[in-house]
């Protein structure tokens, strides 16, 4: 780990502007995804601008249909929140199965959708549920905002502030985890809303993805019976230590079948 200056901004503006006068400059929330790489040396910030406790990142509330959780929100917290649970109870679900007590204590809701690694959890939810992610510049759709393996249509200097989710008619999160780490080797979040199902997938490929043919079969018949005969190819996949490109092609199938249950 390389020498670096650290900044403890008392506002959201402050923090962007600590931001923009840094050579390369990083927030750290949680630290759950920034601080490992920086220990491997794979990332050097010459600044450090910590955000954890600003007010303005903080609080989960409901309006006009969406459930709104500020970035430096813990997993714990989304996990224990009676709104999350009333309004989304899939969301709750889903931060419950995040990683280690401390991992979940610490890991911000922000910090994972900005690190977007391609097994996180929450990236299913955000596209799943219709996400918008409000910055302190602008609002993103979900399926804007993940570009990429690790990459995002965040500039540079841009702090993501809360993220919005539509309250589905019934939704679930099913995955296929890794046992050492929990993270997703295949997850797939099924959202039934009144414009029809979202079915997004994560761990299977380098990034989070919908799977249209699943949505369609759904659309017209709600139940896992529905998915019979319904994959995802297996060509664009990720194959690696932990299951092949087909086998996790098998698995988003099975996992979305699942899901489709849980929702009752």
């Amino acid at each position: 780990m390389q020498n670096f200056a650290f900044h403890r901004p008392k506002s959201l503006s402050e923090a962007v502007s600590a931001l923009k006068q840094a050579d390369e400059g990083k927030l750290l929330s949680g630290g759950q995804s920034l601080i490992p790489v920086m220990k491997l040396n794979l990332a050097a910030p010459s600044d450090l601008v910590c955000i954890s406790s600003l007010d303005e990142l903080r609080g989960i509330r409901t309006e006009a249909g969406r459930l709104i959780i500020g970035a430096a929100t813990t997993h714990g917290e989304v996990d224990a929140s009676a709104e999350v649970k009333t309004a989304i109870p899939a969301l709750a679900d889903l931060a419950a199965g995040i990683g280690d007590p401390q991992v979940r204590n610490r890991g911000t809701l922000g910090g994972s959708i900005a690190h977007n690694d391609p097994a996180a959890d929450y990236p299913a939810a955000v596209v799943a549920l219709d996400g918008e992610i409000a910055t302190d510049r602008r609002t993103i759709k979900a399926e804007a905002f993940f570009s990429g393996m690790f990459e995002t249509a965040l500039d540079d200097d841009e702090i993501i502030v809360a993220v919005s989710f539509a309250v589905p008619d019934r939704a679930a999160y099913a995955k296929f985890p890794n046992p050492a780490s929990r993270f997703a080797v295949v997850g797939v979040m099924v959202a039934q809303h009144k414009s029809g199902t979202r079915v997004a997938v994560v761990g299977a490929g380098a990034n989070v993805f919908r799977a249209t043919d699943m949505e369609k079969a759904l659309d017209g018949s709600f139940d896992p019976s529905a998915l019979d005969g319904v994959a995802v190819s297996a060509d664009e996949l990720t194959t690696d230590l932990q299951a092949s490109a087909q086998y996790r092609a098998h698995l988003v199938t099975v996992m979305a079948k699942r899901a489709v249950a849980a929702c009752g």
